[in-house]
C-alpha cells in the first residue's frame, strides 16, 4: 500500500526576474515546436501584459524576461516611465507571475459530479452545479459561505449550465430539457427548493414557431444587459429568449448536429459564437441574417466535435476545446463563408464518451485549418470540458486554462504555447474551473464530487476564508 499527495510539479522562478512559473518537461504537446504566435493578438497580448518600455529598457536584465516586481516597485518609485505609477498592462505584468498554484484547499465536497464552476463578473459570488439537483452559490467575500443552497427542479441527467446575471441577483440553470429555471439568488432564504421555498420560474425555449417540441439545452448565457439569453440545445439550434418580453425570440437551425457551446462575442450582443459536434465554430451577426439558418461565417480546423466556446470579449477573438483533443484560438477575420471542406469518413471507430482517442487519430491535420493556434496536453474525453482565457484585469489574458479527463487543470500560455503550469489533485473527470477576475486564484470542480481552491497568497494578495484547510488527499495504488 503507498500513497501519494495532491502536488504540483513545476519550477518557479518567481522572485529573480525569471520566466513564468513552468514545468518540468513541460511542453503543449504536439511533436514540432509550438514557436512565438507570429499575429496580431501575439501583440495585443504582449501589450496588455507587459512593462512600460521605460521600466524594461532602464532595468538591468535580458529583454523578453519579466521584469521582477522589486524591479517594477524601484522603476515606478524612479518614475523611469513618466507616469509616476502603474500602468494596467504594469499591474497585469507583475500580477500574471504569480500564478494560483499553491493548495489545493477545499471549499466543498459533495457525493455526486461537480459539472459547472464559475465565478461572478466580480469575483464576490461562486457558483457550483452538481449532478444531484444542488447548485451552491458561495459568497467569496464572506470566507465562501454558503449563500443560496438551490434544488433545482424538474432535473434531467444533470444541471448542464448555469449564469448569473449582470446584476448578480439571478441565477438561471439548465438541464437537458427546453425549460430554463430562474432563481432570486439576493432573497433572504438560503435553501431555495424549487416552488415550495420559493419559485423558480420556467422559462419555455420550446414555444416558438408555434411549434413545441422537447429538447436537451447544453449551454446557456446571460446577454451583458441582462436583457436576453442565448442557449444552445440537442436539436442542433441556437435560441435566444427575450427575458422582457417573457418569450423566445429567435430559433436559428445552426448546425447539422449538436449545439454544445454558445456565447456572445462581446458587449454588444450583435454577434454569437456557437460550437457543435459537427466539428464547427460558426459566427452569427444579428444584423444583417441575410436567410433563416445563414451565418456570417464558418471556422473549420476542429477534426471532431467543439464542446465550449470562450470569447475574448472584443468581437473577434476566441478559443474553442474540441474532441480532437485540441484547444484553438481564432481569429474571426479568418472565416469562411462555407464549410467547403468535406472531411469524409473516419477509418475507425469511436465514442469519446467512453473510448480513448485512437493513436491513428492524433497525426490527423484539418487540410483547410482557419485556427491562428493550437494548444495540446489536456485530454477532452467523457464530458463537454470547458476551456477560458485568464482574466483581462489581473493577467491582461496572457494563459488559457482548461480541465480535463486526466483529472488536472492545465494553464497554457497563449503567446508560446507552452504548458506553464498543471494541477494535480482530483480523482476524476475536471470538466470546469474558473479564475478570480482580480485574484491569483481558481477553483476547480470534478466529478470526484471535490470543489477546491488554488491560490498564490502572499503579502494578503488573495483572501484567505478563516476557516482554511490544505487538503491532502491519499489514494491506495
Amino acid at each position: 500500500m503507498g500513497y501519494a499527495m495532491s502536488r504540483l510539479e513545476i519550477e518557479s522562478e518567481f522572485l529573480d526576474g525569471g520566466p513564468v512559473v513552468s514545468e518540468v518537461g513541460a511542453s503543449h504537446g504536439a511533436d514540432e515546436p509550438f514557436g512565438d504566435l507570429d499575429h496580431e493578438v501575439a501583440q495585443l497580448t504582449k501589450l496588455r501584459s507587459g512593462p512600460h518600455e521605460g521600466l524594461s529598457h532602464v532595468m538591468p536584465g535580458k529583454r523578453g524576461l519579466p521584469v521582477s516586481t522589486v524591479k517594477m516597485l524601484a522603476g515606478r518609485e524612479g518614475n523611469y516611465s513618466g507616469r509616476g505609477r502603474f500602468t494596467s498592462a504594469d499591474r497585469c505584468h507583475m500580477l500574471s507571475r504569480y500564478l494560483p498554484v499553491n493548495g489545493p484547499w477545499l471549499v466543498d465536497r459533495m457525493t455526486t459530479r461537480a459539472y459547472v464552476s464559475q465565478f461572478s463578473r466580480d469575483g464576490s459570488l461562486f457558483v457550483a452545479g452538481f449532478q444531484g439537483s444542488n447548485i451552491r452559490v458561495y459568497n467569496v467575500d464572506r470566507g465562501w459561505k454558503v449563500q443560496k443552497n438551490i434544488l433545482a427542479k424538474s432535473l434531467r441527467w444533470t444541471i448542464t449550465d448555469t449564469s448569473l446575471s449582470p446584476d448578480q441577483h439571478y441565477l438561471i440553470y439548465a438541464s437537458m430539457s427546453p425549460i430554463i429555471h430562474i432563481v432570486n439568488v439576493s432573497s433572504q432564504e438560503t435553501d431555495s427548493l424549487a416552488n415550495i421555498t420559493e419559485i423558480h420560474d420556467g422559462l419555455d425555449f420550446s414555444a416558438i414557431d408555434g411549434v413545441r417540441h422537447s429538447f436537451g439545452i447544453f449551454s446557456v448565457k446571460f446577454s451583458t444587459d441582462g436583457r436576453e439569453l442565448v442557449a444552445g440545445s440537442n436539436d442542433d439550434s441556437i435560441y435566444v429568449y427575450d427575458l422582457e418580453a417573457n418569450r423566445p425570440s429567435l430559433r436559428i437551425p445552426a448546425h447539422a448536429a449538436d449545439v454544445n457551446t454558445v456565447c456572445f462575442a462581446d458587449e454588444s450582443g450583435h454577434l454569437i459564437y456557437s460550437g457543435s459536434d459537427d466539428n464547427l465554430c460558426k459566427v452569427w451577426d444579428r444584423r444583417c441574417f441575410i436567410e433563416k439558418g445563414k451565418p456570417a461565417g464558418i471556422l473549420m480546423g476542429h477534426l471532431e466535435g467543439i464542446t465550449f466556446i470562450d470569447s475574448r470579449g472584443d468581437g473577434r477573438y476566441f478559443i474553442s476545446n474540441g474532441k480532437d483533443q485540441t484547444i484553438k484560438l481564432w481569429d474571426i477575420r479568418r472565416m469562411s463563408a462555407n464549410a467547403t471542406c468535406n472531411l469524409g469518413h473516419r477509418n475507425y471507430e469511436w465514442d469519446y464518451r467512453w473510448m480513448d482517442y485512437p493513436d491513428q487519430a492524433r497525426d490527423r491535420k484539418h487540410p483547410q485549418d482557419l485556427s491562428v493556434a493550437t494548444y495540446r496536453g489536456h485530454s477532452v474525453l467523457g464530458t463537454l470540458i470547458r476551456c477560458y482565457f485568464s482574466p483581462a484585469n489581473s493577467t491582461g489574458q496572457k494563459y488559457i486554462y482548461t480541465g480535463s479527463h486526466d483529472s488536472n487543470v492545465y494553464i497554457y500560455d497563449v503567446v508560446s504555447g507552452e504548458r506553464v503550469a498543471l494541477l494535480r489533485h482530483h480523482g476524476s473527470i475536471v470538466r470546469d474551473c474558473s479564475w478570480h477576475p482580480q485574484y491569483p486564484m481558481l477553483v476547480s470542480s470534478s466529478w470526484d464530487g471535490d470543489v477546491v481552491k488554488w491560490e498564490f497568497p502572499g503579502n494578503g494578495e488573495a483572501p484567505t476564508p478563516a476557516n482554511k484547510r490544505r487538503l491532502r488527499r491519499y489514494y491506495n495504488l
